[in-house]
């Protein structure tokens, strides 16, 4: 029984990536440099925090009844961009071979660096940018299941509307995230140098 217990942890500590794993960033009380706690605002960025960016006819969803995904494998197959391994290693394998910006487009894939520490990432395909501060994404095993969610709203929360950082909408909980999230940037499905 023990074992089978550090099993399951050692599964769920376990970073987004190509091969079966857990949640791509993990949760947990303490907080590092790479996300930000964001208490409970009403407005962030300029925007209504209880504002919805979708009405109820393109509602963000929980594909229901597919197999389960990583995150990596399901970008890479959405994006069209054949990047291997760790979400956290994507940025860094892009540098070169694929353009690279600080904003997003539909079609580029969004480089989140992971929670608690550098070790960790997520990777999202940008599907609909929604305004200068909201876009939306379709990304799998964000709430840790496996599961493929389409069309989700991430909101720029970053001071400068840099898209350094973000905070994602709980499909569950119909609801903005309460942590700010670091951006490292976004890959365009493209040959190219950064874009600035």
């Amino acid at each position: 029984m023990r074992t089978a217990a550090l099993g399951l942890l050692g599964v769920g500590l376990a970073a987004c990536a190509s091969a079966p794993s857990r949640a791509p960033i993990l949760y947990s009380r303490h907080l590092s440099h790479s996300v930000a706690a964001v208490a409970a605002p009403t407005q962030v960025a300029g925007r209504d925090l209880g504002e919805r960016p979708f009405g109820a006819a393109n509602a963000p969803r929980v594909l229901e009844g597919t197999p389960p995904s990583e995150c990596v494998p399901f970008a890479r197959a959405a994006s069209g961009i054949p990047i291997y391994g760790d979400a956290v290693t994507w940025w860094a394998q892009a540098t070169g071979r694929y353009a690279q910006s600080g904003l997003p487009a539909p079609g580029s894939v969004l480089v989140m660096r992971g929670y608690n520490d550098d070790k960790r990432g997520h990777v999202a395909v940008v599907t609909e940018h929604v305004s200068s501060r909201v876009i939306r994404v379709d990304h799998a095993n964000w709430l840790g299941q496996g599961e493929i969610s389409l069309g989700v709203p991430v909101m720029d929360v970053s001071p400068d509307n840099s898209w350094s950082q973000v905070r994602v909408w709980h499909i569950p909980g119909a609801y903005w995230g309460g942590r700010a999230y670091q951006i490292q940037g976004f890959i365009h499905p493209f040959a190219g140098k950064t874009l600035g």
